[in-house]
């Protein structure tokens, strides 16, 4: 079977108001993995034609600058969540693509997107972050990991503070190995809660540029 071929893409300059880059491509493991080196990542509903995006300004947290309120301080010292890494990554994009979104939106998660995601972690650079409650996955988080930055992808909670909880952790451990930045592409409140902040679309790629190693697709 012939390989997919690698998409380039333009300058993320080029990019519309809204951070729209390119349309088209495809979702194989070295497109995905040029994109997030770039600082470009795929974001379309079901159906429709492949959109690549590059925000300016960009949504990110400094794993320094994690903030943890008092009401989640208390979820800890309860022990209501018990915490994993990669024990159960298809279960929690499920999670994320079925979860209701309280703005209305519609899933961008779609077979094709969990058929890419789910190659970038058995290749070991995706990642997912799960809250345990009694032995059933409650909430969690996936993203990807490169050099010494981590994109978010999504999150979702079927139990009050289990996506925080699992936020939360999964900084701390990133933060523990070395883990410079923390992409959350576009503005939530929620985010914000915990931390986050915008920078600028150039300051977010020279950042890329010192953090991220060089990864070659073999």
């Amino acid at each position: 079977m012939e390989e997919e071929a690698i998409y380039d893409f333009p300058e993320t300059t080029s990019g519309d108001e809204n951070g729209l880059v390119a349309l088209g491509g495809n979702l194989s493991f070295g497109t995905l993995m040029n994109a997030y080196t770039k600082g470009i990542f795929p974001w379309f509903n079901a159906g429709e034609i492949i959109q690549w995006y590059s925000p300016d300004p960009r949504f990110v947290l400094f794993p320094d600058k994690i903030k943890i309120s008092h009401s989640m301080r208390n979820v800890f010292n309860k022990h209501l969540f018990r915490f994993t890494i990669d024990k159960a990554f298809r279960k929690v994009m499920e999670g994320c693509r079925f979860a209701k979104r309280t703005q209305g939106e519609g899933t961008w998660i779609s077979d094709e997107i969990e058929k890419a995601y789910n190659e970038l972690f058995e290749k070991g650079f995706a990642h997912s972050a799960e809250a345990w409650h009694k032995n059933e996955l409650v909430g969690g988080l996936y993203g990807v990991l490169i050099g010494k930055v981590f994109f978010g992808e999504s999150m979702f909670a079927h139990k009050s503070n289990a996506s925080k909880f699992a936020f939360i952790k999964l900084v701390q451990a990133l933060q523990k190995n070395g883990i410079e930045l923390i992409d959350c592409q576009v503005y939530t409140e929620y985010l914000e809660s915990l931390g986050a902040e915008f920078i600028s679309r150039n300051e977010f790629n020279l950042l890329l540029k010192k953090w991220i190693h060089s990864n070659e697709s073999t």
